[in-house]
């Protein structure tokens, strides 16, 4: 059984331009091509498309995907470990609702109060969130200076309470980004460098980028998906606003 490319299409509600995209990429090439030119897909190519779809929903990028799919030939294995993975981002989705949830809540319960009132635990406000996988990006990208400056024993000596610290600090960081983009601060403005200060401060705790390794870490923030979803739940355009802000960081004080 074979189907068309625009069946698949149909059926996945992933566009034909996506899937000729996946194809030329190496992602997901069909099972043949016709005479026609037409691609056509079978079981295996279904399976294959279920799991990068799986791995999307996640927020991995489609270079990380293509990696995880060709370690497994057996579809059985790799979808046991997409679904360890789907639990374990369930559970932090969860953590996150609960969050929420209790904002909810307690802005509710504190209605008509003052604004620095209505919340009794504001750290409570940045629970949730996952800050780990930038430390684990930039071992991937940077490894020679993860590793010389030992920051990979840094982070294993911190205590869950400083983690979540800096948890809730680097979240209140892009709170703060979100206000200057909502009033419509220019991204190389003082203002904005100054934040920019505080975030590359706390970010030598674990790493210290050079200006080159600071400005693709920020085209991460808005390139790669499970970076840029992160600012997206604070506000829409956060990501590209934030890359714009830590590339002139990068050109003004670190070059």
């Amino acid at each position: 059984m074979a189907w068309s490319i625009a069946q698949v299409a149909r059926m996945s509600g992933v566009t034909s331009r996506t899937l000729r995209h996946y194809d030329e990429i190496g992602l997901l090439p069909p099972a043949r091509v016709g005479p026609n030119g037409y691609r056509y897909y079978e079981e295996d190519q279904l399976l294959r498309l279920q799991q990068v779809l799986v791995l999307r929903e996640l927020g991995l990028g489609l270079a990380e995907i293509k990696q995880i799919v060709e370690r497994h030939s057996d579809p059985v294995v790799a979808l046991r470990e997409h679904h360890r993975r789907l639990l374990a981002e369930r559970d932090r989705l969860d953590d996150v609702a609960r969050m929420v949830a209790r904002t909810i809540a307690e802005l509710q319960r504190n209605e008509g109060k003052t604004t620095m009132s209505r919340i009794n635990r504001p750290e409570n406000l940045f629970e949730g969130f996952d800050h780990a996988r930038y430390e684990a990006e930039a071992a991937d990208r940077w490894p020679e200076h993860w590793q010389q400056s030992g920051q990979q024993e840094l982070l294993a000596r911190r205590t869950p309470q400083e983690l979540e610290q800096m948890g809730r600090e680097a979240t209140a960081g892009m709170v703060r980004m979100a206000e200057h983009m909502a009033a419509g601060t220019p991204a190389d403005a003082p203002q904005v460098l100054a934040e920019l200060d505080v975030h590359y401060r706390h970010l030598t705790e674990s790493w210290t980028p050079t200006a080159d390794q600071y400005v693709h870490f920020a085209a991460m923030q808005a390139e790669e998906e499970q970076f840029r979803v992160n600012y997206e739940r604070i506000a829409e355009g956060l990501a590209v606003y934030m890359r714009d802000a830590m590339i002139a960081y990068a050109n003004a004080r670190l070059s």
